[in-house]
């Protein structure tokens, strides 16, 4: 554990080869937390693995904390933990909002990275958030469904608002429900196929009530973000080695923001994987990633201490 602030402590955990390239794995939701099989991205002979639970996620302390939880505190979390492991440079690895923290970071501190590798890309914009909420009805009217009918009829024109209202609820009475909802509707859309263990995973009370409360903390502040502000300050990081593996058939992250993201990056690579959706587990997903750290770790072994 590693405190961060008075109220804050984050998890943190390495594997792999203690002289190795380093990389930090940044979750997504926000809120989703690490697990153990995020560690197979990575050749244990090659990488020195850095996982990691943002602020209120995970193993990370308290578990949905909302004081002191914001896109610039994670960036700084994030800036802490290299230094406390004493990390000159890293590779950046972050899909689906983890993508968004990869890029918020990299903005900030350019110096301190290898390369980003990106996937399911999400800009934090309002209109992606948007889409999550509500444009997902048109592919996914069944968990649309499921998910508002925790809400009143006379509620469900402004899901956010309305989903806030309960998840903020101190009462586990209210926000358990809503937390339950939320996150079941987005493991429904993860996948390309139907998967009863992505279900299951994102069913589970724990992982609710922190992925939904969070997420929607983070929705209701606009991400904490400026309009565009990750394309607009791209020049910081366009010299930067950039992968970005993206399902065609994302329907949590649709692939505009990653083609986006790519037209805008001279010198970025898109792998478009033509048979998955979001999740980082659907087998082309996972093959991709695979495929593009194995490339990598030879072109960054210099990176390794002396």
């Amino acid at each position: 554990m590693l405190r961060v602030d008075s109220i804050h402590e984050i998890y943190w955990e390495q594997s792999g080869r203690a002289d190795g390239v380093p990389v930090i794995f940044l979750h997504g939701g926000p809120g989703a937390g690490t697990t153990p099989a995020q560690r197979r991205f990575f050749d244990p002979e090659a990488w020195r693995i850095v996982l990691f639970d943002q602020r209120g996620a995970g193993r990370s302390r308290p578990r949905g904390e909302l004081r002191r939880n914001s896109t610039a505190h994670l960036v700084q979390d994030i800036e802490k933990l290299r230094k406390h492991l004493g990390i000159d440079r890293f590779v950046l690895f972050g899909g689906s909002w983890g993508s968004t923290l990869a890029l918020c970071y990299a903005e900030a501190f350019p110096e301190n990275c290898l390369g980003l590798l990106l996937r399911g890309i999400f800009l934090g914009r309002r209109k992606e958030v948007e889409w999550f909420l509500c444009g997902l009805r048109a592919v996914f009217p069944e968990a649309w469904n499921e998910l508002v009918s925790v809400l009143p009829e006379n509620s469900r024109d402004d899901v956010l608002g309305s989903f806030s209202q309960r998840l903020f609820d101190p009462d586990p009475a209210i926000h358990l429900p809503a937390a339950r909802a939320w996150s079941r509707y987005e493991g429904s859309c993860s996948t390309l196929l139907p998967s009863p263990e992505t279900l299951a995973a994102f069913g589970e009370d724990d992982m609710a009530y922190a992925l939904a409360k969070i997420e929607a903390h983070y929705f209701v502040n606009d991400n904490f973000l400026s309009e565009n502000q990750l394309l607009s300050n791209l020049d910081a990081v366009t010299h930067l080695p950039c992968a970005i593996v993206q399902g065609r058939y994302d329907m949590i992250c649709p692939m505009a923001s990653a083609y986006e993201l790519h037209d805008s990056w001279p010198g970025s690579e898109l792998l478009v994987v033509p048979d998955a959706g979001h999740s980082a587990m659907d087998p082309g997903i996972r093959a991709a990633l695979v495929r593009t750290t194995e490339k990598w770790k030879s072109t960054f072994d210099a990176a390794r201490p002396c």
